[in-house]
């Protein structure tokens, strides 16, 4: 099995290519011609399904196989699904230590496609989403490969930034307040409904904000199911993909992102409806566990966490309010959607318990 994208694998099957929502036959094959002529005319294209946000298509040409990434059908946020933003992070990883999909092509041209795109090379791994998946392997390769969860998240944040030119990726400081502001905007966008504890929990978020110590490239969605695993003996990260929320920020939020996703052994993750179960198993390490091992690995001081773990789950349940909002409108692809929901109201629910 393999990827390059943070989706299950699992293809929408009887599309044909001329079918495909958001991939148009005539104008794709016109733009690709010149760009990528590996691809020749007689492509077909699959939706990976499973994304709860931006799409990704495995489309296989006469000579080459690549992923596609656009943004999803209906009305977009405002700032959402940034094709460019996310070649341009992508582009400036390729030489460093940050394992990342080959970055092909942009398009920027929304007439090829209805919205801008971009195309990386297939990356040979699996994306682990199911927990049949995570049950295969020993306890020993589970203990391995979180190790090296926790390596590769400490390099993106030891990523030098005037020597990949993301010094103006965002701004420095101020993180928290930009997100606060960034995210309560796209709740009021997007809502669909009363919510409760989410009034409470913003006022105490914009209260408890502490001071940033410092500023890294940040993923904003750095989780297992958003990597693509090598298949040896020793699994390893063999891509990180999905870097549609990063920017400059704080380090802290990149951690507590991951740990809003995780349940080691004897954890409820009941209130993310993102791999449930993937990651409840021996060799597997605790969430404090994993915190204590990145605060190991880099040094940082980890006595803001709990704030950084309420300010995740908070920005998860607005995303996810984003999504189910695309799903009552008929304009989301894949399966899973159903659960998105009820997530909403758990995640706020479990952002207070942080803070208090």
């Amino acid at each position: 099995m393999s990827g390059a994208e943070g989706k299950p694998l699992e293809e929408t099957p009887g599309l044909p290519s001329e079918e495909t929502p958001g991939l148009p036959r005539e104008t794709f094959t016109r733009w690709a011609s010149g760009r990528l002529p590996q691809l020749g005319d007689d492509w077909r294209a699959q939706v990976i399904s499973g994304g709860l946000s931006n799409l990704t298509y495995r489309v296989r040409g006469e000579q080459a196989t690549v992923i596609v990434r656009r943004p999803p059908l209906g009305k977009l946020l405002p700032s959402a699904h940034d094709m460019a933003r996310e070649h341009r992070v992508l582009s400036a990883l390729q030489d460093t230590d940050v394992p990342v999909p080959q970055v092909l092509a942009l398009c920027d041209d929304p007439e090829v496609a209805g919205a801008p795109f971009y195309v990386m090379a297939e990356v040979d791994g699996e994306v682990f989403r199911d927990p049949g998946q995570t049950a295969r392997l020993t306890a020993e390769q589970r203990r391995a490969l979180a190790d090296d969860l926790v390596e590769v998240l400490a390099r993106i944040h030891a990523v030098d930034l005037e020597a990949t030119g993301l010094a103006d990726f965002g701004r420095h400081g101020g993180y928290v307040e930009r997100q606060l502001r960034r995210w309560t905007a796209q709740w009021e966008a997007s809502r669909t409904r009363e919510v409760a504890g989410m009034p409470e929990l913003l006022t105490a978020l914009a209260r408890q904000q502490p001071h940033q110590a410092e500023t890294t490239l940040v993923h904003g969605d750095y989780r297992l199911d958003n990597t693509i695993i090598s298949t040896d003996e020793t699994p390893r990260v063999a891509a990180v993909v999905d870097w549609e929320l990063s920017t400059l920020g704080d380090p802290l939020a990149d951690l507590a992102t991951w740990l809003t996703y995780w349940s080691g052994p004897g954890e409820d993750g009941s209130a993310v409806p993102v791999a449930q179960g993937l990651t409840d198993l021996e060799g597997f390490p605790t969430g404090d566990e994993i915190a204590d091992r990145y605060a190991a690995r880099t040094g940082r001081d980890l006595s803001h966490l709990a704030f950084y773990r309420a300010f995740t789950d908070w920005r998860l349940a607005v995303i996810l309010e984003g999504v189910h909002a695309r799903y009552l409108a008929g304009k989301s692809l894949g399966e899973g959607y159903d659960r998105v929901g009820p997530a909403v109201p758990l995640l706020v629910e479990r952002a207070l318990a942080h803070l208090a």
